[in-house]
Parts: structure tokens; C-alpha cells; sequence
């Protein structure tokens, strides 16, 4: 099967626009925790506060390698279209890149509850 890549162009550059949106929603959440952290030392919320530090940094190591893929996936998509006439991918570049979107997918159901998470704790500390 052979795909053409008008057909899927556009998605690369929206999955990195949604991936760039959470890494700068997590750096502001960031700095909102950092200031938490600053005025309690209750054992309790520095328990919470390592949590999110935690979840922050896995998140912002999923969405590097994510953005990491993606572009190689970019690469690999622009040279097999070159050398293609018609500039058409294979099927199996198509599979790769419909994975691509179902983990960008997963990434920001997973980082827009991580957001949510953070601002129901914010608001009890802040």
C-alpha cells in the first residue's frame, strides 16, 4: 500500500505544536511548584511536591523522545518521498507515523491529567 504524504504532512507538525504546548505548560507548572516548595515544609506536601518533580521530569522525557521520533519519522518520510516520482511512502512508513499519532495521543491525555493533577494541588497550597 502506498500513501501520499499530502495526505499526512500537516499531522507531524500539530503532533509537535501539542508536544512544545506541554513542555511549556509543565516549565510553568514548574516554577508554580518550586514556589510551593518554598513556603511549606509540611512532609506532607513535600511529598506531594517530589511526586509532581517526579512526574514532571518523565513527562518531559516522554515528550523529548516523542519529538525525537517524530522527527526522525519526518526524515524518513521526506527521503522516501524523494525518491519517489509520485511522492508516496510505503505502508510501513504510514504504520510507523499512525503510531506516532496513538502516542502523541496517549502523551496528552497523559500530560493534560498530569495538568489537571497539579492545579487541584495548587489550589489547596497556593
Amino acid at each position: 500500500m502506498k500513501v501520499n504524504i499530502g495526505h499526512i504532512n500537516n499531522t507531524h507538525g500539530q503532533w509537535l505544536r501539542t508536544l512544545g504546548f506541554y513542555r511549556t505548560e509543565i516549565a510553568i507548572l514548574k516554577s508554580i511548584l518550586t514556589e510551593i516548595a518554598g513556603k511549606y515544609t509540611d512532609t506532607g506536601v513535600m511529598k506531594e511536591v517530589e511526586h509532581f518533580e517526579n512526574q514532571f521530569r518523565v513527562q518531559n522525557n516522554n515528550i523529548d523522545i516523542l519529538s525525537h521520533d517524530i522527527h526522525a519519522n519526518i526524515s524518513k518520510i521526506a527521503q522516501q518521498a524523494q525518491a519517489s516520482s509520485a511522492g508516496y511512502i510505503d505502508g510501513a512508513l504510514q504504520t510507523e507515523h499512525a503510531a506516532l499519532g496513538t502516542r502523541t495521543d496517549d502523551q496528552e491525555k497523559i500530560s493534560s491529567a498530569l495538568v489537571h493533577e497539579f492545579r487541584k494541588f495548587a489550589e489547596r497550597w497556593m
